[in-house]
């Protein structure tokens, strides 16, 4: 016997942000419960809206399995003594299973004989079940702080007001947070405010939007959502931008959504339209319409919560509140552009960038030197990296970013293009914070990717300068963020730069404040570079292959990189295993030896056919590969190098390395040591070999 379990908990209306989370984390905790508890079951549905968490399990098993389980019990030598009586550990046995003595039997379980009893487990009805299954499920909710109402000691993210608890069409008896469960939901808050009795987990999906004005369906809403965001913005010739983020938050704060449209005065299009957006996304929870060119049209669409009978009336609350933060914004616009980010510069020299290491002001010189060190090591115009090292902070300080944080960079870049600043010193001021997290776009303009490198390098230097690096989950600095940003720039931008060098300027930068230039440039350094591995992990590149690149202690990340893929696609040919083998087998010899093999090779003392196989081969490739890893074309290098595997093989099956003749050891020695330099020329191949067992 099966039926569906409906579970709904009623609440005040539930942090949006966290409904989607809270939804999903209910469902599965129940689904969880019932695994755990043996109770099988076909699928789990997990629904929500703002004032309710619910979650169906189809087709619920009436009970657990019923399964019958030997138990062995004691030796029968301990469990009796010489006259048949039972001891006590036959009597606490029988005991622990519920029988009597005389309900035991003694079997050999294939050692020893010993007492045993058969006991049947399972039988135990889900409805006796599932009220410790919600309570356990509500409990283990990810929520960051707990909240009490009234008098009551009851804690939940928002104060609870109704219970359905439902198995098939039986109330499950259960009492959860204060409430005791029943067939009684409720409806919309203004369109059916009142009690509405389900018989089942179907007739709650299917009254709750026919009747009682809920679409309980998170999917189904947010689909709904959407559809009626893009047919308003069709009827005023544009297209609504419809971001996930907003999506989710948006479904989560209407039961019934209904979508209408508003308006704004031209003239705030005047405005960066970024500010706009912000304060119609970020305060309003509104969607803002584009048109076909991607710019901004004077429209937003709202969702409400309601079926209004008058929508204008609706529209015009909405366009009234609306007005004043969109006033805000292009007060601020206009009046910060009456001030020059240079005037502005000035007013970061009171603010703090970090305690030990000076002002933000004081950033912004530092950066300057370092952006006009990569600018010479690059090629690039010093005097545009250097501008804009110097303005790269200043709108920190104007009223747009004070009141819209989210303009950050933003706002730097059309009051440079306003103080008639170069093109690309002006897209700097927003550049400079590129790449924002993983994947995102990194800096278009050669100036911006300087500034990006130069602010981050010096952010990393400074704070590991301090020894303040990062530790567990603290990384109040965002240097990992950091780190990985630098590595993208210099390698997806093929910046052939020196990060020991970048990091060493950078530490010189920061004076009497680093107590230890080497030591913060070597921790510094190696911590980055471990971002690397990192990075490889996610790109399914073996850990060794790193590993047998950096054992050359390279310091040029796009180098490196190229050596990586070179090395990751050398290990997917044929002959990979045989030759990393090998190269472990001849540094295992290298190993061994006293003093430096000889450099040069005796073309006399090479007697055997595959010792005078192996150098000509050597001899001959070494001439095709030494242009090709001179131009960083690893992979075709490797490539080349991998037909040695033949003379190597035979070399070491028909020549005896360690000869008698003192000369002829040393000349075959100096001959594997000239091919395994010929591979370290890219890598430590013999990384790649695989661990004897």
């Amino acid at each position: 016997m099966a039926a569906d379990f409906l579970v709904e908990l009623g609440t005040e209306e539930l942090p949006p942000k966290a409904l989607k989370t809270l939804m999903n984390a209910f469902a599965n905790g129940i689904k969880d419960g019932c695994q755990k508890s043996g109770l099988a079951f076909a699928a789990v549905e997990a629904y929500a809206s703002p004032r309710r968490l619910t979650a169906v399990i189809r087709a619920l098993e009436a009970e657990t399995p019923r399964k019958q389980q030997t138990v062995w019990g004691p030796p029968a030598k301990i469990a009796f003594d010489g006259d048949g009586n039972p001891s006590k550990a036959a009597e606490a046995f029988a005991k622990k299973n519920g029988l009597s003595v005389s309900d035991l039997a003694t079997e050999n379980d294939g050692k020893a004989d010993k007492l045993v009893c058969r006991v049947e487990t399972g039988g135990e009805r889900a409805i006796s079940l599932l009220p410790n299954i919600v309570e356990a499920s509500l409990n283990a909710l990810p929520i960051p702080k707990r909240m009490r109402w009234g008098a009551s000691r009851t804690e939940f993210v928002r104060p609870v007001h109704w219970l359905v608890m439902l198995y098939g069409n039986e109330i499950v008896d259960a009492s959860i947070l204060g409430l005791t469960a029943s067939r009684e939901t409720r409806g919309h808050r203004f369109h059916y405010n009142q009690v509405l009795e389900v018989e089942n987990a179907d007739d709650y999906l299917k009254k709750l939007p026919e009747i009682a004005y809920v679409e309980v369906d998170f999917t189904k809403r947010q689909q709904l959502i959407r559809e009626q965001v893009s047919t308003e913005a069709e009827k005023v010739g544009g297209v609504a931008v419809i971001g996930d983020d907003l999506l989710d938050e948006v479904t989560a704060l209407v039961e019934w959504p209904v979508a209408l449209t508003g308006r704004f005065e031209d003239r705030f299009l005047e405005v960066p339209a970024e500010a706009l957006i912000s304060s119609m996304k970020e305060h309003q929870k509104y969607f803002h319409v584009v048109a076909s060119d991607g710019k901004l049209m004077p429209y937003f669409i709202t969702v409400a919560n309601i079926v209004s009978t008058d929508p204008q009336q609706v529209i015009d609350g909405n366009e009234r509140v609306i007005r004043p933060r969109l006033a805000d914004a292009a007060f601020f616009f206009e009046t910060d552009k009456k001030t020059s980010l240079s005037q502005f510069r000035e007013r970061l020299k009171p603010i703090v960038f970090q305690a030990q290491l000076g002002s933000i002001f004081d950033k912004t010189e530092r950066v300057k030197s370092l952006a006009a060190y990569i600018a010479e090591q690059t090629g690039a115009d010093s005097t545009k990296a250097q501008r804009a090292a110097e303005l790269c902070k200043s709108d920190l300080v104007s009223d747009m970013v004070g009141e819209f944080d989210k303009m950050q960079g933003l706002a730097g870049y059309y009051y440079a293009l306003n103080d008639g600043e170069d093109e690309s010193v002006a897209k700097a001021m927003y550049e400079q914070y590129l790449p924002k997290f993983a994947g995102d776009k990194l800096p278009e303009t050669e100036t911006g990717t300087i500034i990006a490198l130069a602010d981050r390098i010096d952010t990393l230097s400074g704070i590991f300068g301090i020894g303040q690096k990062p530790t567990g989950s603290k990384d109040p600095f965002a240097l990992r963020r950091a780190s990985l940003g630098v590595l993208r720039l210099l390698v997806e931008k093929e910046l052939a730069l020196d990060l020991r060098e970048l990091l060493t300027v950078a530490a010189q930068q920061h004076g009497s404040n680093i107590k230890d230039v080497e030591e913060t440039v070597e921790t510094a350094f190696n911590y980055m570079v471990e971002r690397f591995r990192a990075w490889y992990e996610e790109e399914s590149i073996n850990g060794a292959v790193f590993q047998a690149v950096q054992a050359k202690n390279l310091s040029q990340p796009l180098d490196i990189n190229k050596r990586v893929h070179a090395v990751n696609s050398f290990t997917q040919l044929a002959e990979a295993e045989a030759l990393a083998a090998a190269n472990k087998r001849v540094s295992n010899i290298l190993a061994k030896l006293d003093s430096e093999p000889a450099t040069e090779i005796n073309q006399g003392l090479l007697q055997e056919p595959a010792e005078q196989a192996l150098a000509n081969a050597i001899n001959d490739i070494a001439k095709v590969v030494e242009p090709l890893f001179a131009s960083r074309d690893y992979s075709a290098g490797l490539a080349q190098l991998a037909a040695l595997r033949q003379p190597i093989d035979t070399f070491f099956d028909d020549v005896m390395v360690m000869a008698d003749d003192e000369a002829l050891k040393n000349n075959r020695i100096a001959l594997l040591a000239t091919l395994r330099n010929l591979f370290l020329e890219v890598a430590d191949i013999s990384l790649l070999a695989p661990a004897k067992q």
